[in-house]
């Protein structure tokens, strides 16, 4: 199936000059939603994964349901202020500004197989800032998994070391 043709560009979004991949018509057409699911969790190719982390915001669509797909517990990623326990932080920079991720300090053990999840990879900040805090807490990334790649902004730098999977390469 051609995913592409369930991605839709948005001139000037959020900014002036961004070019927005949107992706809700994929969620809206069921046969589009089962394939990008199947097709994600074909990319993991069989590692083991313990935990899937999931970035807010569209990151939480997928990402729960890879978990399910792959036997693993699931893990939300949330801009500061937004999740209820104690958390550790880490500032990440954006195609067009800078936030801050935090995570729960209990949603990973020492020792646990990995696997962050995004619905897309642009300059790579978000995904650096969720290794650096998987990493705090002693676990191991297996792989970054995204739905869409836009390569022109070489956001695979960001994540040197990391094996980095996506559907789509824009």
């Amino acid at each position: 199936m051609n995913l592409k043709a369930f991605v839709r560009d948005i001139n000037d979004f959020p900014q002036t000059g961004i070019i927005f991949k949107d992706i809700t018509p994929l969620f809206n057409d069921p046969e589009a939603l089962k394939a990008a699911v199947q097709g994600l969790s074909s990319l993991v190719n069989g590692k083991q994964v313990d935990k899937v982390v999931g970035m807010e915001s569209r990151g939480f669509i997928f990402a729960p349901i890879l978990a399910t797909e792959l036997n693993a517990g699931f893990i939300p990623v949330r801009k500061k202020g937004k999740l209820p326990y104690d958390t550790i932080s880490e500032s990440y920079g954006l195609e067009y500004g800078t936030d801050e991720l935090e995570i729960h300090v209990d949603a990973i053990s020492p020792g646990d197989k990995v696997l962050v999840h995004d619905d897309v990879l642009a300059t790579g900040g978000t995904a650096a800032a969720v290794r650096k805090m998987v990493e705090k807490l002693g676990g191991e990334v297996v792989q970054c998994n995204f739905l869409i790649t836009l390569e022109f902004l070489n956001g695979r730098d960001k994540l040197p070391g990391i094996e980095v999977a996506s559907l789509l390469q824009y």
